[in-house]
């Protein structure tokens, strides 16, 4: 029997679950060409909101296209534009003849080298001379608002992972050099999104940054226990099991409402249970995620100082005033400054988030880890 809980690839259909409003508005800044950008923490579900946003937009609107680009792998100027420009040519080509002819009409100055798989439905290669396109980065940027006036189409570019610009060589050159391009385009929109959080919020709040009030910005928030319920009971309803509404509850607590973790708990239950899972056999389940990952917590405690420690570990306490003596005292933190580097240190690895008083460790489990197993020691 396949398992009715998904995790570490895009949720979609009966496996998304709540986000009705962040849906509905992603859906309507799609077809209303409004840029976006969605921040949130990683593994929160940004790509499966993005992409159920662009199949109910793609049905509503029979004129719309999307191009959905990844920068996971892609870390110089190069790449990123000849991935946008091979992104853009399949988006808005229905075969690949008509690719082909595309490629060559609207990249005519560039002189693209096509190739094409012999299977159906193979996605176009593109490659480009970067001599040429070094000196024709405006013709790609300028693709999509060519190939939509000239088709009468009105088109939405997706971008995962965007926060890898920051780290081109010349970065601000190259954000302004974007913005400047996309800011002007009437009949395309941009939807930006990345999985490091403190970096997409220095590239988009930061009223110094070329992207800076570019897009209206959507902040995602844990989902909301009572949806992870329903959601964790409908699935299990669906497979001839049942999961008590309790035992439930205890799944959307241990990972604090966590979207990954919440369906790899729950699938961890459901794999444990015959019949009915209860409140014994969340337990279980939980003891076994968290073993399964200790090694993986071992290793990322292992890269920590000594004095990042200290402040993780009375942000696991729930500690707010960090930089009071009292707290320092009681935490072996030297220093104020000490203070200050650590939670710099620690919100770059993507370990805690927050502003002010308010921080948060990210992951539930690396959390629980460390206060049940590191720290108890």
């Amino acid at each position: 029997m396949e398992t009715p809980f998904v995790f570490g690839r895009i949720a979609t259909d009966r496996n998304f679950t709540d986000r009705e409003v962040e849906t509905r508005i992603l859906v309507d800044n799609f077809k209303s060409l409004i840029n976006t950008i969605i921040i949130s923490p990683r593994r929160w579900g940004k790509s499966s909101l993005v992409n159920k946003a662009a199949k109910i937009a793609l049905a509503e609107d029979s004129k719309l296209r999307i191009c959905h680009v990844d920068l996971f792998n892609i870390r110089n100027e190069k790449h990123f534009y000849a991935t946008l420009a091979q992104k853009i040519i399949s988006a808005t080509s229905s075969k690949w003849e008509e690719a082909v002819e595309n490629a060559k009409r609207f990249l005519s100055s560039l002189i693209p080298r096509i190739s094409v798989g012999t299977e159906p439905g193979n996605e176009i290669s593109l490659d480009l001379d970067w001599r040429e396109a070094q000196i024709n980065t405006d013709e790609i940027l300028d693709l999509p608002e060519k190939i939509a006036k000239e088709k009468g189409i009105k088109i939405v570019v997706c971008i995962d992972e965007f926060q890898n610009i920051a780290e081109f060589g010349e970065s601000d050159y190259i954000q302004k050099k974007l913005r400047s391009h996309w800011q002007n385009q009437q009949r395309v929109a941009y939807c930006l999104y990345g999985s490091k959080r403190h970096m997409m919020m220095e590239v988009f709040t930061n009223s110094s940054k070329p992207f800076y009030k570019f897009g209206n910005l959507i902040f995602l928030n844990k989902i909301e226990s009572k949806y992870l319920v329903s959601f964790f009971r409908s699935r299990f309803e669906e497979t001839g099991k049942t999961i008590t509404e309790e035992a439930a509850e205890e799944i959307a607590r241990l990972v604090d409402n966590h979207p990954y973790y919440a369906q790899q708990l729950a699938q961890l239950a459901w794999l444990r249970t015959d019949e009915i899972c209860d409140m014994e056999t969340v337990e279980t389940a939980h003891e076994s995620l968290v073993e399964q990952l200790s090694l993986l917590f071992v290793n990322l405690t292992e890269n920590l100082t000594v004095q990042q420690l200290n402040f993780l570990h009375a942000v696991i306490n729930g500690e707010e005033k960090i930089s009071s003596a009292a707290v320092m005292r009681k935490y072996s933190i030297v220093s104020s400054a000490s203070v200050t580097r650590s939670k710099a240190a620690l919100m770059e690895k993507d370990i805690i988030d927050g502003t002010g008083l308010k921080l948060i460790p990210l992951d539930p489990i690396y959390s629980y880890w460390l206060k049940h197993t590191y720290f108890s020691k």
